[in-house]
């Protein structure tokens, strides 16, 4: 089953992690420096969270989670038939991950991604800045 993914900019982490898990009547799945995500089960959602001071309350990015690179690949094959630009990160380092993933903008410029986790990873993104295409400026919401 494939899962819609809402990731959040947050100012506090700690208060964030609470409340969705009351919310959700869940734990966290991963909690690392900056960052959290939760592998709610109903509704199905991945949601992550980014500490980003004064940015909280602002959508980061929207994405669907799929099982395999395969399906990855299949996308980027549909979405460029569509029309649709593409940016594709293979094997990338980003959100504690390694991930196969195809990134497109929607018409007011919100960021969505397909993607697969291949494997957990204990640093955020691949540079020395630890930064990836996620972790780009916020989307207003």
């Amino acid at each position: 089953m494939s899962r819609i993914q809402l990731a959040l900019n947050v100012d506090d982490l700690d208060q964030a992690i609470t409340f969705y898990s009351k919310l959700f009547n869940t734990a966290p799945n991963k909690v690392k420096d900056g960052y959290a995500n939760f592998a709610v089960a109903d509704p199905p959602l991945k949601l992550v969270l980014l500490q980003n001071p004064g940015q909280g309350g602002t959508i980061n990015h929207l994405g669907v989670e799929v099982h395999s690179s395969e399906q990855v690949h299949a996308e980027i094959a549909r979405l460029s038939t569509e029309g649709l630009f593409t940016a594709e990160e293979l094997g990338t380092t980003c959100c504690f991950a390694t991930q196969d993933k195809v990134w497109v903008t929607g018409p007011a410029g919100e960021k969505w991604e397909v993607y697969t986790v291949l494997a957990d990873s204990d640093t955020f993104g691949d540079t020395a800045q630890e930064s990836c295409a996620c972790a780009d400026q916020p989307v207003q919401a």
